[in-house]
C-alpha cells in the first residue's frame, strides 16, 4: 500500500516510552527489548521517580506497573492521566485482580498486561497498537480543528456570497488551483468562464502521495451562488477522504468508484436541492495508468493518444439525487505523448447551430483536428471571455509534462 506517511513507522519508531516498576529484572528486560525495536526508554524504580521523569522528558508512551512503593500504579495512573490525558498509559502488573483491570481502565489505561511477559512479542504489539491509536487521536483532532477552521470560512464565504456577488466570486476564485500547474510530472491546465459571477462548474488537482494523482471536473446543476455553495461543500468533502489516505484509515481518495459513492450518500443526506455530474480519476504515476468514474458527466472527456481521440464513456448517474447509484472503475494507460480535453456542456452550447448545441461527435472531431491546447478550445468561445455566456464556460487540460 503506497502511502504519503506510513502510519506504524510514524508511530512506533524513535518514540520515547518511559518504563517504571520496581522489579529491576522486570523493569531491565522490557528496556532492553524496547530499545533493541528502536524505542528510546527511560526507566523508573518507583512511582514517585516515574512521575518525575514523566513531566521531565514528556514520553510518548508509560508502561507502569501497579503495586510499588511511595506511589502505587493506580495514584500515578491518575496523576499522569489528569496532567496528559493523550498520553497512552498501558498498566503492567501481576495483580491480574479484575477490580484492579476496571479501575485502571477508567482512570485511563490504555491497555493491561498481566506479569509474568513470557513472550515479549506481546509486549512490542501493544506498544505499537497504542501509538498508532494515539497518532490517529492526534490526527484525527487536527482534522477536526482544520474542518472547524474549513467550516467557519464557508460560513464566512457564504455570507460573502450572499451579500456581495463580486466578494463571492473571490472566494470562489480562492478555492481553485493555480489555471497551470504540474503534479508529479503531469501538466493540469484550465479556464472557467462564468455565466454569471459565480460559476457552477469546478475543477481541482491535487497530489495524493509521491504516487498517485488525482483531480476531477464538477457540474453542478444552475448556476449562481447556490451552485457556487455546492462546488464549495464538494471541495470540503474530498478533502477528509485525502487526510483519511494520509493517516492509513482508508484508500477512498484513490479508488474512484469509492469516492463518487461516499460522496453521492453525503449530498444526498444533505438534501441540498442541487445535483453534480462529475468525472474523478486518479493517475498512478508508477504504473503510468489512469483510473476513472464518471457520474454523469457530459460530454465525456477525450483522450488523445497516438494521434487518436476517444471519449471516456460510461454509465453513472449524477451525484445527490439517488442514495441507491452505483458507479463504475476504469482503467486507461497515459504514458507519454497523451492529453485528456474536458469541456462543460456550455463549451457545446455555444456552437450550437441554430436551437440545437453541439454534439459529444462535434467534440471529438474538434480533438482530433485541433491541438489540444487552452486557446484553440476558447477560440470558437472567445467572444465570451469579455462576456457573460449563456452557461459556465469551462476548458480543462491534463497531459504529462515534456521531458
Amino acid at each position: 500500500m503506497d502511502m504519503v506517511f506510513n502510519t506504524l513507522s510514524n508511530s512506533s519508531k524513535l518514540k520515547s516510552i518511559l518504563v517504571i516498576d520496581d522489579e529491576a529484572i522486570v523493569r531491565e528486560s522490557m528496556a532492553i527489548y524496547l530499545e533493541d525495536s528502536g524505542y528510546n526508554v527511560i526507566q523508573a524504580v518507583d512511582g514517585k521517580q516515574g512521575l518525575a521523569l514523566f513531566c521531565e522528558f514528556q514520553p510518548s508512551l508509560v508502561l507502569c506497573d501497579l503495586r510499588m512503593p511511595e506511589m502505587d500504579g493506580m495514584t500515578l495512573l491518575a496523576k499522569i492521566s489528569g496532567l496528559s490525558p493523550e498520553t497512552p498509559i498501558i498498566i503492567v502488573s501481576g495483580a491480574g485482580q479484575i477490580n484492579d483491570v476496571v479501575e485502571a481502565l477508567r482512570l485511563g489505561a490504555l491497555d493491561y498486561l498481566v506479569k509474568p511477559i513470557t513472550d515479549m512479542a506481546v509486549l512490542e504489539n501493544a506498544v505499537q497498537n497504542a501509538l498508532h491509536r494515539s497518532y490517529l487521536e492526534v490526527e484525527n483532532q487536527n482534522y477536526k480543528d482544520e474542518l472547524e477552521i474549513a467550516n467557519r470560512e464557508l460560513q464566512k464565504n457564504l455570507g460573502l456570497l450572499q451579500k456581495d456577488q463580486e466578494a463571492g466570486r473571490l472566494a470562489q476564485l480562492q478555492l481553485l488551483p493555480p489555471a497551470d500547474a504540474v503534479i508529479n510530472g503531469y501538466r493540469f491546465q484550465h479556464i472557467i468562464v462564468p455565466s454569471l459571477n459565480l460559476s457552477g462548474d469546478f475543477v481541482d488537482y491535487f497530489e495524493i502521495s509521491p504516487r498517485y494523482t488525482g483531480f476531477y471536473f464538477a457540474d453542478v446543476s444552475g448556476h449562481g451562488s447556490a451552485a457556487a455553495f455546492v462546488t464549495m461543500m464538494l471541495k470540503s468533502l474530498i478533502n477528509q477522504p485525502l487526510r483519511q489516505f494520509r493517516t492509513g484509515e482508508n484508500q477512498r481518495i484513490i479508488n474512484p468508484s469509492e469516492l463518487l459513492t461516499y460522496l453521492n450518500d453525503e449530498l444526498v443526506k444533505a438534501n441540498l436541492g442541487k445535483h453534480i455530474t462529475l468525472f474523478y480519476a486518479v493517475i498512478d504515476c508508477q504504473t503510468q495508468n489512469l483510473s476513472y468514474s464518471v457520474a454523469g458527466q457530459y460530454p465525456a472527456p477525450v483522450l488523445v493518444r497516438g494521434g487518436q481521440a476517444e471519449s471516456l464513456k460510461d454509465d453513472g448517474f449524477p451525484l445527490g439525487l439517488f442514495d441507491w447509484a452505483t458507479f463504475n472503475n476504469k482503467n486507461v494507460g497515459v504514458g507519454g505523448g497523451f492529453k485528456l480535453l474536458m469541456v462543460s456542456d456550455g463549451w457545446l452550447e455555444v456552437l450550437s447551430s441554430g436551437n440545437t448545441p453541439a454534439s459529444e461527435s462535434y467534440l471529438l472531431e474538434f480533438a482530433q483536428s485541433n491541438p489540444i491546447k487552452i486557446s484553440e478550445f476558447m477560440e470558437p468561445v472567445r467572444q465570451y471571455q469579455n462576456d457573460s455566456p449563456p452557461d459556465d464556460i469551462t476548458v480543462f487540460i491534463v497531459e504529462k509534462e515534456q521531458q
